[in-house]
């Protein structure tokens, strides 16, 4: 009988590393970031190199803060980014503060005001995790 209840014993504490280990997993996975696009700056011109230097992964927020009527959040495919076309977006946003929670995979923001995309470089482009 002794035998039997070791069993059962280490049984249980197998189980229940398994569920501690999936925990911290579930835990770390579930942890997102927010990002301000621009920083302090905001959704403006020349943010193309905002992007450098930082690592995203699905589930982080990109926040777009600009100024309302002035600018807007266009996502694109890689033919709209790299040619700066509005006509076919798959998103519109225009709030002034649009949260947009991403998912692994790349991802294409532009302005699409005339002219802000092109000249202005408001436009980026990110790959998450």
């Amino acid at each position: 009988m002794a035998q039997g209840r070791g069993g059962a014993t280490q049984a249980t504490l197998a189980i229940g590393l398994v569920m501690l280990a999936l925990l911290l997993l579930n835990g770390e996975l579930a942890e997102s970031t927010q990002f301000i696009v621009g920083d302090s700056y905001g959704w403006a011109f020349d943010v193309n190199e905002w992007t450098n230097g930082k690592t995203f992964h699905a589930g982080d927020i990109l926040e777009f803060k600009y100024q309302k009527g002035y600018h807007n959040v266009l996502k694109v495919n890689s033919d709209g980014y790299a040619n700066c076309k509005s006509n076919n977006a798959i998103s519109t946003y225009d709030s002034g503060d649009d949260r947009i929670t991403i998912e692994s995979g790349t991802h294409y923001f532009i302005c699409g005001i005339a002219g802000h995309c092109s000249n202005g470089n408001m436009k980026i482009k990110i790959i998450a995790q």
